[in-house]
């Protein structure tokens, strides 16, 4: 049963989280730290999604619709300063994955990314970071010699792909790597991704 207002919120909450990306990517302060005001709209997003997802659970193609179930990932993905919440969504997203009720590659994604703020090594190489000499790299891979074959099992394209697609972001380098690097573990540590 698709449920309208539930996917026209989703789509909103993710359209206003994009406006205020491309205006922060505009002037060039989304590149430098976790801005503020689009740490902002991702708490405001990641709150309605927990509350969604405590009412109807995980808002998966049945609910809300394709359009809807990505702009739930995209929500849920961009909430890294709420932990508790991604690694609560992980296995319900999961569980949907399964059921054919959602993308594969979504749980691949926050997964990474939940392993990622964690300071442990991915599993699809699809988090990407700077690097203490200023390139932009994938963050550290288990087995990295078949993350293209679990790229491929979730419907990614292979990481020489992604690479080319992250060349566009390689323009915007931390003017001081180590110092970036520094900020970031403290950041996660702040917010209860690390002890």
């Amino acid at each position: 049963m698709l449920v309208e207002e539930l996917r026209v919120t989703l789509l909103r909450l993710a359209s206003e989280d994009g406006e205020v990306r491309e205006r922060l990517a505009a002037d060039g302060s989304l590149f430098d730290g976790y801005n503020s005001l689009m740490a902002i709209v991702h708490r405001r997003n990641g709150d309605q999604l927990g509350v969604i997802v405590d009412a109807f659970g995980w808002p998966g193609f049945d609910l809300v619709g394709e359009d809807g179930a990505d702009a739930a990932w995209l929500i849920c993905k961009h909430a890294i300063a709420q932990p508790e919440l991604q690694r609560r969504m992980l296995p319900l997203l999961e569980q949907a994955v399964a059921k054919g009720d959602a993308q594969p590659w979504h749980a691949a994604t926050l997964e990474d990314g939940i392993r990622f703020y964690e300071g442990r090594p991915q599993v699809y190489g699809t988090m990407w970071d700077w690097d203490a000499d200023g390139r932009l790299r994938p963050w550290t891979i288990e087995a990295p010699g078949r993350v293209d074959d679990r790229r491929a099992a979730v419907g990614l394209p292979p990481l020489e792909e992604q690479e080319r697609e992250m060349s566009a972001a390689a323009e915007f380098p931390p003017a001081d790597p180590e110092a970036r690097l520094r900020e970031a573990a403290d950041w996660a540590r702040s917010v209860g991704w690390r002890v």
